[in-house]
């Protein structure tokens, strides 16, 4: 017996000869290969789409889980805010001045008495330009001292010193200085420390709550942190989780403000999102 071919309907016109083919069984066998074609073609090209769509899934979610790392990446690098130079303003010490009393008596002056008949000596003779010119005595002035009625004193300059200006308040807090507070290690550290220290709140993933919490606090001159507060809030639980974070946080490296260590109040975002 020759082989038949199933997808043809050579079979049923063998199974149907010399009877009704007119019935609708004739006609339901007749197409029954075109259709089962047709089912697997249809499954091979679902299958096809099938395994187009995981992969379009799949190439989806590492470029969204790309973006997610570079959004954390951007957000902690934000954290250090820009440096602006500090505007350092000079002012002018006045010199001390010198403050003169005025001169209250003068010096008597006695004219000098010239005698007629005096011989005058040759020593005490008049020279000429040229004799003061090699002589080796020294010609210069000298000071006249004059005494006050008073009390005999003799008088004298009095000088007046500047205060020294008053120092700056130790405990102000600077928002912008020339070198800013930075945690040990560097930006990496920091995202690294806030990872694996941020715990989720669980009633907070229970109702699907998720955002950014900024906190504010004060790096001390010593590195210590202090002054936590919330900025923005997003929910009560994990504001107090951020804020637990940040308050357990190692001493930064202080900011300095011409060379010496300061207060500096800095903020850092704190992302809570469910995966």
């Amino acid at each position: 017996m020759s082989k038949i071919d199933l997808i043809s309907g050579d079979w049923s016109d063998m199974i149907f000869a010399g009877r009704n083919q007119s019935y609708g069984a004739y006609a339901l066998r007749k197409g029954t290969g075109r259709r089962n074609l047709i089912a697997i073609i249809a499954v091979i090209v679902l299958a096809i789409l099938c395994q187009i769509g995981l992969t379009i899934k799949n190439i989806a979610d590492e470029a969204a889980a790309k973006r997610a790392a570079m959004t954390q990446i951007v957000e902690l690098t934000a954290l250090e805010q820009p440096k602006k130079e500090a505007k350092v303003e000079q002012k002018q010490i006045k010199l001390p001045e010198q403050v003169v009393e005025k001169v209250k008596s003068s010096i008597k002056f006695t004219a000098p008495v010239i005698k007629k008949d005096e011989e005058v000596k040759p020593e005490e003779e008049l020279k000429s330009q040229d004799e003061l010119m090699n002589t080796k005595t020294a010609i210069g002035s000298f000071d006249v001292k004059g005494n006050d009625d008073a009390g005999g004193e003799v008088l004298k300059a009095k000088e007046v010193i500047a205060q020294p200006e008053p120092k700056e308040e130790e405990n102000k807090v600077f928002d912008v200085v020339e070198q800013m507070p930075s945690f040990p290690g560097g930006q990496s550290a920091l995202m690294e420390y806030l990872s694996k220290n941020v715990k989720y709140p669980v009633v907070a993933q229970e109702n699907g709550v998720q955002g950014r919490v900024v906190v504010s606090f004060v790096v001390e001159r010593d590195g210590s942190v202090t002054d936590v507060t919330v900025v923005k809030s997003v929910d009560p639980s994990l504001d107090r989780e951020a804020q637990r974070v940040i308050s357990s946080m190692p001493k930064w490296i202080p900011g300095k403000q011409n060379g010496q260590a300061v207060r500096v109040k800095y903020n850092v975002p704190v992302s809570f999102r469910l995966q």
